[in-house]
């Protein structure tokens, strides 16, 4: 015969279930959005070489939807610096949101294997 179903096992499991799901949907969320951040800090670190060899006096223009401004070498190099810097928090964020909800569905799963041996226990 098989034993009855704990109702409130079977609860938690579907919690759990939809814990997970929710998590690795957000982890895939983040793992795209730090991979489109690292590609755009390869792009500024990229320009920002490319513009370092050009002599001081070179006229550089910035694309500004679909007209270019004069921009000066100095003020170029800046935004491209402050796009790297603001991509790299961006991924230590993610990151650091990554590792929170790994040990969230982590620690739910614990709570159910307490649970379970509990049961067994009784």
């Amino acid at each position: 015969m098989a034993a009855p179903v704990d109702l409130e096992l079977k609860k938690a499991f579907g919690e759990l279930q939809e814990k997970v799901l929710d998590t690795q949907q957000k982890v895939k969320m983040a793992d795209l959005q730090i991979e489109q951040l690292s590609r755009v800090q390869k792009h500024a670190q990229l320009t920002h070489k490319e513009i370092s060899i050009l002599p001081d006096n070179t006229r550089l223009y910035e694309g500004v939807g679909r007209m270019f401004i004069l921009q000066s070498k100095e003020e170029i190099n800046n935004q491209l610096m402050d796009k790297r810097r603001t991509a790299d928090e961006k991924i230590q964020e993610l990151e650091q949101k990554k590792q929170y909800l790994e040990r969230s569905v982590k620690e739910a799963e614990d709570n159910i294997r307490e649970m379970l041996m509990s049961r067994r226990a009784q």
